[in-house]
């Protein structure tokens, strides 16, 4: 056999092995998926309610869905969407960061709603915008929720920003005063997991927002103190998380909304979305929550995984 023949049946023999180790890898993956799937549907069991999930590996576009097109309540969740057009008027010279606002009285959220501005400054207060968007998105108040809707003109500019991000439902119909006088208002707030997931890409992505409005976001949501026992529960510790809860009152038995949406940052800097709605459910709050945990874990188990392979191949 001549040196010519020699070199063709290595190029040969090293084509295939690349084909074969390819086939694989994708045969593998296609496989976990499957299973985290699985995992899911195991995991929304101890909810005793509807659970949504939708996860996606945004720089590969993998992604693993539970009941991701049925509309859930948001509750607090909602706030993303209003935070992001904030600062999207912020970007169009409409609001500034540093504009004084009023909070007057009847701006207060009723008791049942979360709002340590309420507490604190029950004869009203003035704030800066900033300073409303640091108490909405790092405390959940819905005092500050309610004066930043009204200052961006309402439910309709968010649902128009959202349309030019090319994203769907994910519906801002009203205020967190009108959820908290009547529970069955919250399910006017809805979103589906895959719209919700959606919205994440697009953050993740740098569409419809400035360089420094998209950092400050993401600082925002990264500090955020809520719900530390969800997306966050089960990680490992120094994860970066950025995220957005969503909780209603638990009212003879029934929690309408346990929620967690937000983005992961893995150990080779790739980004999950992760979205879980656990909504109408009789578990008690710890099994709520360690169901929004195990299914985070499930998927960055998942793709860990794989980034780790990556790295050895």
């Amino acid at each position: 056999m001549n040196a010519r023949m020699l070199a063709r049946l290595f190029r040969n023999s090293f084509s295939f092995a690349v084909s074969l180790s390819v086939c694989c890898g994708s045969l593998a993956q296609t496989n976990s998926l499957s299973r985290l799937r699985e995992q899911f549907q195991k995991v929304s069991q101890a909810a005793q309610g509807r659970v949504g999930i939708a996860v996606e590996l945004l720089e590969t576009h993998e992604h693993v869905e539970l009941n991701a097109q049925e509309r859930f309540p948001m509750q607090s969740v909602y706030k993303l969407p209003i935070g992001m057009t904030v600062l999207h008027q912020v970007d169009s010279g409409l609001l500034a960061l540093d504009r004084m606002v009023r909070v007057e009285t009847n701006d207060l959220v009723p008791p049942q709603v979360h709002s340590p501005i309420r507490d604190e400054h029950p004869d009203g207060t003035e704030m800066s915008v900033r300073a409303l968007m640091r108490a909405m998105v790092l405390d959940s108040d819905g005092t500050a929720s309610d004066v930043l809707l009204r200052l961006i003109g309402g439910a309709k500019p968010v649902q128009d920003y959202l349309r030019g991000l090319g994203v769907t439902n994910v519906i801002v119909a009203t205020t967190e005063k009108a959820m908290g006088r009547d529970d069955l208002v919250q399910y006017r707030n809805w979103a589906t997991p895959e719209g919700m997931r959606t919205l994440l890409e697009s953050l993740q992505a740098g569409r419809g927002l400035s360089t420094s409005s998209r950092t400050l976001l993401l600082q925002l949501l990264t500090e955020t103190s809520t719900g530390p026992g969800r997306i966050k529960g089960l990680l490992p510790t120094g994860t970066v998380v950025a995220h957005k809860t969503g909780t209603s009152r638990t009212v003879a038995g029934l929690t309408r909304a346990t929620n967690d949406a937000g983005l992961v940052t893995l150990p080779d800097g790739r980004h999950l979305a992760v979205v879980v709605f656990v909504s109408d459910s009789t578990a008690d709050d710890v099994t709520r929550e360690e169901v929004i945990a195990k299914a985070a874990r499930a998927a960055w188990d998942v793709w860990a995984k794989t980034a780790g392979t990556m790295k050895r191949m």
